[in-house]
């Protein structure tokens, strides 16, 4: 009863009051005072116990105030010491965070500093010239090992730089051939150098050259040159010799060291019996992975020589031992173009981009560029010659020069203004025939399409000199072919018949002739002669162009319509075909499409200036 009597005053158990409240004392006073006024007007001794104890409630009350106000005190200090000691965990492991990824990274560098000198040392392949051992007596004299060895050194470093073969070939070759020549000199103290260096000793496969000069008693000089799969071999001279005794020690440790560059750097005008006789005997005692270059050096030789069909046997077994050797089939290529084969010539120019998986593909671009020149894919040949010539120092890659090259391509182009600066940038060089022949050729070349007809024989003429030797012929395949039109154009029709006659298979001999006869009003023979032309190569476009540019010319707007269709779908990248066919659609009276096929013709020879001229005035018509 008590009980429910005293739920009745205070309430429900569920509102409690908090004891940490700040008017907890206050409260407690007044439910003191209003229990004992209510049992005051009871049993006397209840309220007096009530009272007791709600006295002694009241006075525990009063010492939990207490202790919480001062534990409420000792609380806050002690968050506050424990958020200064989480601010601190936190500091610490953010450094130590930090100290591990700086050890983690520090590793990291160390592993791939490692890993690149451990690469470049099991890749290695350089040539060492160690200091010569020399005589007291010459070393006095300044003879020393070390100037003995820079002589070595400098031949060594002349003909590497003389040396130019194609960007694809040096990297195939560098598992046994390296850029890197020089002269060991001891050094002193432990160095990452050294490190690299006992690496390289220990997993790479440099090529160390040593000798020793001695004076004989006759009083000559004997210099022994020996090396990593060098053999041994003295060279004797005088004593005023020492530089050729060099220059001898230098080109055997060359050959011997490196026979496809060495092959490489015989292969040019006056030295291709030498170079084939060198890749002839060495091929099968070369290493497997050199004897398909051997073997392509060896044809190209035979191709600079006039046995154009031995080379292609040569060359076929290149191609057979190393089907991605893509200089081999571009020396393919010009072996049949150079007898007159032009459209096996082409057809194996689709082997090849079949083998390389498409082009782009695996083939470097100026192994297209005698494919370019067939189809008359003349910005794309451009580009590939450039790069090449930047990549070789102005030269080329290949027996072409670069300088006429760029000369003939930009004149096939329509942009006089850049032939003739490629003639006058292409540096003469009196040892190599074929430059000075390429210049007389793009003279002439512009002088027939500038109607300089006096100009063009005295160039073609001496271009025709020029190809009387088969190393200059092998490179400006069917350039015969131009000489006729400078001397049909000069009034020697006898003449252009005769260089026609004699200046094989070619589909510009052939084309050049149908256009000759149009020229002298034989239309029936020149229509004869372009179908044989076509016959000749049908999957090139030059004999479909001029026959149908003929047409046009005869009055035939839609047979000409017909073939220079033909010949765009042979050669889509050739501006020439393109502007006879706009202008075909002109005088059919097709204004829209014509400038349509103008403009298409201007992304392939945007300089062409006889091109815009044709464009504006159709535009001027319309309007």
């Amino acid at each position: 009863m008590a009980e429910g009597m005293l739920s009745g005053i205070i309430g429900a158990e569920d509102e409690k009051p908090d004891t940490e409240a700040p008017d907890a004392r206050a409260g407690a006073e007044a439910y003191a005072s209003a229990v004992a006024a209510k049992l005051a007007g009871g049993d006397p001794e209840v309220a007096r116990r009530t009272a007791d104890f709600l006295a002694d409630q009241s006075q525990l009350l009063k010492v939990q105030t207490m202790h919480l106000e001062d534990e409420h005190a000792l609380r806050l200090a002690h968050l506050g010491h424990q958020a200064h000691l989480l601010r601190g965990q936190r500091l610490g492991q953010v450094l130590r965070i930090g100290f591990q990824v700086f050890i983690a990274l520090v590793g990291t560098v160390v592993g791939v500093g490692f890993a690149i000198l451990l690469h470049d040392a099991m890749t290695s392949r350089r040539v060492i010239i160690e200091a010569f051992a020399t005589p007291p007596a010459l070393a006095a004299r300044g003879v020393t090992g070390t100037v003995v060895a820079a002589g070595v050194l400098d031949e060594i470093t002349r003909l590497q730089n003389a040396t130019h073969t194609s960007v694809a070939a040096k990297r195939d070759l560098s598992n046994a051939w390296s850029n890197e020549v020089k002269i060991a000199l001891p050094e002193s103290g432990i160095s990452l150098g050294e490190v690299s260096e006992l690496l390289k000793a220990r997993f790479g496969d440099d090529l160390h050259i040593s000798g020793n000069l001695v004076q004989t008693e006759t009083g000559t000089l004997e210099l022994t040159v020996r090396g990593t799969k060098v053999p041994a071999k003295t060279f004797s001279g005088a004593i005023g010799d020492i530089a050729k005794l060099q220059t001898d020690a230098a080109q055997y440790v060359f050959a011997e060291s490196q026979p496809v560059l060495w092959a490489t750097y015989l292969a040019v005008p006056g030295h291709y019996e030498e170079s084939i006789d060198f890749a002839r005997k060495r091929v099968a005692k070369a290493d497997p992975g050199d004897r398909p270059y051997l073997l392509n050096i060896w044809g190209l030789g035979l191709e600079s020589t006039g046995a154009q069909r031995e080379a292609l046997e040569i060359i076929a077994a290149a191609i057979e031992i190393k089907p991605d050797l893509w200089v081999a089939r571009l020396s393919q290529q010009a072996a049949l173009a150079i007898l007159g084969d032009e459209e096996g010539a082409w057809r194996a120019g689709e082997e090849m981009r079949g083998a390389a998986g498409g082009r782009p593909g695996r083939a470097p671009e100026y192994n297209y560029g005698l494919w370019d020149w067939l189809t008359w894919n003349l910005q794309a040949e451009l580009a590939a010659t450039i790069a090449d010539a930047n990549l070789q120092a102005g030269y080329s890659s290949s027996p072409i020069p670069a300088g006429p090259s760029t000369a003939d391509i930009e004149a096939r182009l329509h942009n006089p203004a850049a032939a003739q600066l490629a003639i006058d940038t292409t540096a003469p060089d009196d040892a190599d025939p074929t430059i000075e022949a390429g210049l007389h050729f793009v003279r002439g070349e512009l002088a027939l399409a500038s109607s300089d007809a006096g100009l063009a024989l005295k160039e073609m003429e001496a271009f025709g000199n020029s190809v009387k030797d088969p190393a200059v012929a092998s490179v400006y395949i069917g350039g015969q072919c131009w000489i006729a039109l400078a001397e049909e154009a000069a009034g020697h029709p006898d003449k252009a018949d005769a260089v026609l006659k004699n200046a094989g298979t070619f589909v510009d001999c052939y084309r050049f002739h149908g256009d000759i006869l149009v020229g002298r009003g034989d239309w029936t023979g020149a229509q004869k002669v372009y179908a044989d032309a076509v016959a000749l190569a049908p999957d090139l476009p030059a004999a479909y162009y001029s026959w149908g540019l003929g047409l046009l010319r005869h009055g035939e707007l839609a047979s000409a319509a017909k073939k220079l269709a033909d010949a765009n779908k042979r050669g889509p990248h050739w501006a020439d075909p393109l502007k006879a066919w706009a202008e075909v659609l002109a005088k059919q009276g097709h204004a829209k499409e014509a400038l349509a096929k103008f403009d298409e013709a201007l992304k392939y020879a945007p300089n062409w200036k006889e091109l815009k001229e044709a464009r504006a005035s159709i535009t001027k018509n319309k309007s």
